[in-house]
């Protein structure tokens, strides 16, 4: 009887960027990075697999389109790795590393637009292949890696670490989890969706872009990131929000300088990011303190941190500059986004309508899971909603 496996995996945000492989075939990056990893009820990558000899032949389906595997380095290298897995812990003759195998995966949130799919994504598929073999105590993180850099964070949950590593073939280059969510259940993260579409120039190529041309990104490898790395794991243990804080916008900074310092730019940023990150600045000084931390990966989209007991009076200020046409329903979505405080002593102006196409708010989460929702059928036909 065969059985489908459907499991979520997580987006993760990177406060100390990773920008720049020292190898492109086995993903290994230039530097360390530390990143959040979301709660899986807001945003997930979701992937049901179906196992077994009466598969005819590998198949994945994503987000409702069918995907070449053969094609696919970094899909099909995640197969063979899966495999290679079992032949070792379940011996060489096994029989379920020959098995043909069906993938359907779908993302609840946009591919390709700065929010971070393909590292859920890869996570979710090498965790519910692992659930699928029996290999979930494995060191997933190196497989998920090879499939999107980033995703081998996404295996943890909490605040994760991914040590760049100075093995040639990675053995090194492995994700660790700094502390759980419940570390520091007060940090609440927001996600500003300014872009929903398909960026112009993929991290893939702009990656490769930096690290022929910016003299910049060599020293932030060499020099900066160390520091910071040490620095922001020391900020998280101590749960010191202002030091965080400080270093993730500096570090966020940097990374897009480093994408205008590659030669042609890379411009991920457009006018509605740049307005984020003076009203942030502004909010902090109007304060006295720093409440309030933004960071954008490759992406126009902003991804905000702030503790629990700010949130109310930060998202009604928010929402006072950047308005919406939408009910505040449909503007804020996630959690704990009502009632907002009715109290906005600061005096900002408000900008155009309608800049953000919603808000999300979110919380720390603890990683992937299995879940009962599957998109397979027993028999390995896509379900009817799908």
């Amino acid at each position: 009887m065969n059985k489908v496996v459907t499991c979520v995996a997580p987006v993760n945000i990177a406060t100390i960027k990773y920008w720049g492989k020292r190898d492109e075939h086995l993903i290994l990056p230039l530097n360390d990075s530390v990143s959040l990893t979301l709660d899986c009820d807001q945003m997930h990558a979701k992937t049901s697999v179906l196992a077994g000899p009466l598969i005819d032949e590998d198949s994945v389906w994503l987000n409702g389109q069918i995907m070449s595997i053969e094609t696919n380095e970094r899909l099909k290298k995640c197969f063979d790795l899966i495999r290679n897995l079992i032949r070792i812990r379940k011996g060489e003759n096994s029989q379920e590393a020959k098995w043909n195998i069906r993938v359907c995966s779908e993302n609840n949130f946009p591919t390709a637009a700065g929010l971070a799919s393909s590292a859920a994504g890869y996570a979710c598929l090498v965790y519910t292949l692992a659930n699928v073999f029996g290999l979930v105590d494995e060191d997933l993180s190196s497989i998920a890696r090879q499939g999107s850099g980033s995703a081998c964070r996404s295996i943890y949950g909490g605040f994760v670490h991914w040590k760049a590593g100075n093995d040639d073939l990675g053995s090194d280059s492995t994700a660790v989890q700094i502390a759980a969510d419940t570390h520091w259940p007060e940090m609440r993260i927001l996600i500003l969706v300014v872009n929903e579409t398909q960026k112009k120039t993929s991290s893939t190529v702009g990656m490769k872009q930096s690290v022929k041309t910016s003299e910049l990104l060599k020293y932030r490898v060499q020099k900066c990131v160390p520091e910071r790395t040490n620095e922001i794991i020391q900020a998280i243990m101590d749960k010191n929000f202002e030091k965080f804080a400080e270093i993730t916008m500096r570090d966020s900074n940097q990374f897009h300088a480093v994408c205008l310092d590659t030669y042609p730019p890379c411009v991920y940023l457009n006018q509605v990011s740049h307005e984020i990150i003076s009203f942030i600045h502004d909010y902090n000084e109007a304060i006295g303190q720093i409440k309030v931390s933004y960071t954008f990966d490759a992406g126009p989209n902003a991804f905000l941190f702030i503790q629990q007991k700010d949130l109310s009076l930060f998202l009604s200020e928010l929402v006072n500059v950047f308005p919406s046409h939408q009910p505040n329903s449909s503007y804020l979505r996630g959690i704990e986004t009502m009632p907002l405080s009715k109290i906005k002593p600061y005096g900002f102006k408000s900008k155009d309508k309608d800049l953000f196409r919603y808000i999300m708010v979110t919380k720390l989460g603890s990683g992937p899971k299995c879940v009962n929702d599957h998109l397979l059928n027993n028999d390995g036909t896509l379900k009817s909603n799908n």
